[in-house]
């Protein structure tokens, strides 16, 4: 089986794009697996696929398999490059392009510098929304993890779940253990993004993230989304806030609360290639 694809990345937040419009590939969960590997496959941290829409009101319908195979909801970064995908190689001149995934519907506007922003919608809180086992909504949640310690954090929705920690000292802060606890935790039914977040100044914010089926990435523009919601909402944050992830700085907007969230950032075309076999 041949596969054509364009390696992509948002801030070192890695991608293979693969246009189901003028091919027709088989992708079960394990080639995906074996596609990811970074050492005997391509390597990346999600597939991106595009697909007609059958909806007028929306453009493109735009699937997102994390390296682990599990089809998920959101990926900001990948959003991105779907939308320099698209116009780079003539599937649509529109801009804005509105894009429908698994669980959401975006509006991806693209910028003279190359630079893409993303409208991700309004939040949830609601448990049942995210999805989180707990009774009731809360500002916080407490997590029991290993040695009888309950980790605090705050839980929301944009598109995909998110749980995000307020964290001092980044640096020496042992996400790979904490992260994967959190985001395999059993309270969060479909799994979920363990992002940690130091807060700078009422406009700035540094953060690293654990990605669920993936494990800590360059960048996860969703989780920075998040993170910035959290910061509005519970610290006060100004409406413009600058994320600095590993990779690369992400510009988050939430003028209102009652509002959609904006996010901005670049994304970058790697390489094309060809499979003769991806089996």
């Amino acid at each position: 089986m041949s596969l054509q694809f364009t390696k992509m990345h948002g801030l070192g937040n890695d991608f293979i794009v693969i246009n189901m419009i003028q091919q027709t590939v088989s992708l079960t969960p394990q080639t995906i697996r074996y596609l990811a590997d970074r050492k005997t496959g391509i390597g990346f941290d999600q597939c991106l696929i595009i697909e007609r829409s059958q909806q007028k009101d929306i453009d493109f319908i735009y699937r997102i398999f994390n390296a682990d195979g599990q089809e998920v909801g959101q990926c900001g970064n990948g959003a991105r490059c779907i939308a320099r995908y698209i116009h780079h190689y003539g599937l649509s001149n529109k801009n804005p392009l509105r894009v429908a995934t698994k669980t959401s519907h975006l509006v991806l506007t693209s910028n003279a510098d190359n630079s893409v922003t993303v409208d991700f919608g309004k939040p949830l809180w609601d448990p049942k929304q995210i999805p989180i086992k707990a009774p009731a909504q809360t500002d916080q949640y407490l997590l029991p993890l290993a040695n009888n310690t309950l980790h605090p954090c705050y839980a929301l929705s944009v598109g995909n779940p998110h749980a995000v920690s307020i964290v001092e000292d980044l640096s020496s802060f042992s996400i790979q253990e904490i992260g994967k606890n959190i985001s395999t935790h059993p309270l969060f039914p479909e799994q979920t993004n363990a992002g940690f977040m130091k807060i700078i100044d009422t406009a700035h914010i540094q953060l690293r993230v654990y990605e669920r089926g993936c494990g800590e990435t360059a960048a996860c523009g969703s989780a920075a989304v998040a993170a910035a919601a959290v910061g509005r909402r519970f610290f006060r944050m100004d409406p413009k806030i600058i994320v600095d992830l590993p990779g690369g700085a992400l510009i988050v907007e939430w003028p209102s609360l009652d509002g959609s969230l904006q996010l901005t950032g670049p994304a970058s075309f790697v390489y094309q290639g060809s499979l003769l076999t991806c089996e």
